[in-house]
């Protein structure tokens, strides 16, 4: 009953046991045979002949129901309660981008992952820190993309729709990796369950996960959970991080979030609302965790997510980026320096919304992706997003190396790349390194 790790029980056909063993062996693996399928419905062990456990296969399938009672926290009235016109707006946005370039949620992990084998085994052909990684599958065309993803502000604040925008989310970054999303893993982190108020997040994150799959048609094929993480103080968030994965038709079409070449056409697919709730934004600037997790329209997020897809694979796009943490300011600068090497600016100069600036610029709006292209495939790119009925904008064009956004003819977004660089790329070193 010990649960040491990486093991694996695979069923062979039977002859094949030999093949198999050369495989592992070549590997430094050991395999071994230790039983056989039987078509009596009963799971036997045996220890040197002698039976030690005998029960019946469909026993082991039907997992006991524990019904646990469960309520909505009372303090959820106060929290979600947020009024705009009370939050002042910015006088300085190039501060306001700085700032959460540098926040914890934003900032490159490169200092982390570049510790371990992210190259693995040198198949890492997009390596982290875009919106997915993506390997290679040798003796195919194909690649697998994968990423992880929650908010656990979102699914403090509303656990239902917090978990739904994880899956939407790591969903859209595969998308706008080029990949087919395919398969889910969760890794569900929640307080002590025998509380009702950590058992209705709990089961509202979970509800959240499965609607938004099967919506999705995406299968969940594995998961864990870990509960009682809390201490006398106070527990943690809920969070229920989504692993998946997705599958690249042609790794040629592989596509990552960087700006590619100046002179492309900066397009946005999906709506920007006017909301602040949850926003690292309100976090950072304001240290406030209020309101509501942004609005999640399913209908629009697979539309965005489906022009993105088609227009990737049709060769048409040289970027695509989603929208998350930060807003589209951040997206933006992050299209912009998240390639050292090649690092392109861009002027938007088209955003023509009629709300706050800083709810256009950092809220949290889903279901928005940002592409780049090549002006000859705009309309192309266009008819798609008409097909599917997404959102379409163009707002600006690639070049220089300031970031520069402007609202009509007012300059309110001026920084170079350097600038924007050096405070997402060093300051989760200096925070953990002091």
């Amino acid at each position: 009953m010990s649960e040491s790790q990486e093991r694996m029980l695979i069923c062979v056909k039977k002859g094949k046991e030999d093949q198999i063993k050369k495989i592992f062996l070549k590997w430094d693996i050991n395999a071994s045979v230790i039983g056989k399928v039987t078509n009596d419905g009963v799971v036997t062990i045996r220890d040197n002949g002698k039976i030690v456990a005998r029960i019946k296969a469909h026993s082991l399938t039907q997992a006991p129901v524990y019904d646990m009672p469960y309520k909505k926290p009372k303090y959820l009235r106060e929290l979600n309660k947020l009024a705009l016109n009370k939050i002042p707006e910015p006088k300085d946005y190039n501060q306001v981008l700085l700032k959460l370039m540098a926040s914890s949620s934003i900032t490159n992990k490169a200092w982390v992952y570049e510790q371990y084998d992210h190259m693995v085994q040198t198949n890492t052909v997009v390596l982290p820190g875009s919106d997915a990684a993506v390997l290679r599958l040798k003796g195919t065309n194909k690649a697998i993309a994968a990423t992880t993803d929650c908010n656990s502000r979102y699914c403090f604040l509303n656990p239902y729709r917090g978990a739904q925008i994880a899956v939407a989310e790591a969903a859209r970054n595969l998308v706008c990796s080029g990949a087919h999303p395919a398969a889910v893993t969760d890794c569900l982190n929640f307080g002590n369950p025998e509380k009702p108020e950590s058992f209705w997040q709990f089961k509202n994150c979970v509800e959240g996960i499965r609607d938004v799959c099967r919506s999705f048609n995406i299968a969940v094929v594995s998961g864990n959970v870990s509960f009682y993480n809390e201490s006398p103080q106070f527990a943690i968030n809920p969070t229920p991080t989504i692993g998946m994965i997705g599958i690249i038709n042609d790794i040629n079409k592989a596509c990552s979030q960087n700006f590619k070449q100046e002179g492309d056409i900066i397009i946005l697919l999906g709506y920007c609302k006017e909301e602040l709730g949850a926003s690292e934004y309100l976090k950072e600037i304001y240290n406030l965790t209020k309101g509501n997790a942004p609005q999640l329209d399913l209908k629009l997020e697979q539309a965005v997510q489906k022009t993105t897809l088609e227009a990737i694979e049709k060769g048409l796009v040289n970027s695509a980026h989603d929208c998350s943490e930060g807003g589209l300011a951040v997206a933006l600068a992050e299209c912009c320096v998240s390639n050292k090497d090649n690092m392109i600016g861009a002027n938007i100069n088209k955003l023509n919304y009629d709300m706050r600036l800083d709810a256009l610029f950092f809220g949290e709006s889903q279901s928005r992706i940002i592409l780049s292209c090549s002006k000859d495939f705009v309309e192309k790119i266009r008819k798609i997003a008409l097909e599917f009925k997404a959102p379409f904008c163009v707002i600006g064009k690639t070049g220089g190396r300031i970031l520069r956004i402007l609202n009509d003819i007012e300059e309110l977004i001026y920084l170079s790349l350097e600038d924007l660089y050096e405070e997402w790329s060093g300051s989760l070193k200096k925070e953990i390194e002091g």
